[in-house]
């Protein structure tokens, strides 16, 4: 039987004063653990709020938000937001995680990332604190590893939909592209140069990112991924792994046919309809708290 639950909205503020708006879901009965589900480029809090309110019925604190210049964290116009990539790393999750620490404390801590929340893991200087990650669609997202046609809809966009949008109008209009939000100019800049390399954040080792703990990180990490999906396809999937180089990382092939699904691709697997790929996640943190 699963336990009533709680929701509710809630700021808190980063450690260079920025305030993040994000959202609460919290069982009746003292939580087990507490999750902290780090959103994809782009993605607003509210499109996690279905699979968060399953994690709470579970028994789990979790905690979802805006990264600044997306959703409701997002403060004056967004042409003039310095928000990166980087940032959201170093700043944004470390914020997040901190506050889930401070609403359920003494317990273990685990993180779901989609997309671009489990790239940035190791940009956060806290990272230690986590037991595990469940990274869904999560990869380096390297354009010269994808197929055609899709390769070429990917390359338009980061290629020359990015640099002229941030010319034209002081931000990408990914919206108008079915990318999630608009985008930051900083933001959307950051996404193109490392999808065109190795490795995603690796490109930026040395020159914007100086200090990072890709390399010490021994949390376990699952990685799941749909075989449909045309962005964290195989070979992008074990490009990211290769960054975390002390994690120990189990990779999770997803086939939508075999869990009676049309698609997973790379936002599905918090679609309604794909509830019945939800208890996966429930196990790997019990395994791991």
């Amino acid at each position: 039987m699963t336990s009533l639950i709680t929701t509710t909205d809630i700021t808190f503020s980063c450690e260079d004063g920025y305030t993040l708006s994000g959202s609460l879901f919290s069982p009746q009965v003292p939580a087990k653990g507490a999750v902290m589900i780090a959103p994809a480029t782009g993605i607003k809090r509210q499109f996690y709020a279905r699979f968060a309110s399953f994690l709470a019925e579970q028994g789990y604190g979790v905690i979802t938000f805006d990264n600044r210049g997306i959703g409701q964290s997002l403060q004056g116009n967004i042409s003039k937001s310095d928000a990166s990539l980087q940032c959201w790393g170093e700043l944004d999750m470390p914020a997040a995680l901190n506050h889930l620490q401070q609403l359920f404390p003494g317990t273990n801590y685990h993180l779901v990332g989609h997309s671009a929340g489990g790239q940035l893991v190791g940009l956060m200087q806290n990272s230690y604190v986590l037991k595990s990650m469940y990274n869904i669609a999560c990869s380096s997202g390297q354009l010269r590893n994808m197929e055609m046609p899709y390769y070429a809809k990917a390359n338009f966009f980061m290629n020359l939909v990015i640099p002229v949008s941030n010319f034209l109008v002081g931000h990408t209009k990914s919206q108008l592209f079915g990318m999630g939000e608009p985008l930051p100019k900083r933001a959307a800049a950051q996404w193109r140069e490392w999808c065109n390399g190795q490795g995603y954040v690796k490109t930026a080792f040395g020159r914007s990112v100086t200090t990072h703990n890709y390399d010490q990180l021994t949390l376990p990490a699952l990685w799941a991924y749909g075989v449909d999906d045309e962005i964290a396809n195989a070979a992008n999937v074990a490009d990211m792994i290769s960054v975390f180089s002390q994690s120990p990382a189990t990779t999770y092939r997803l086939c939508p046919t075999e869990h009676g699904l049309s698609e997973i691709g790379h936002m599905k697997f918090f679609s309604r309809k794909s509830q019945v790929l939800w208890p996966h996640v429930i196990e790997w943190i019990e395994q791991h708290s």
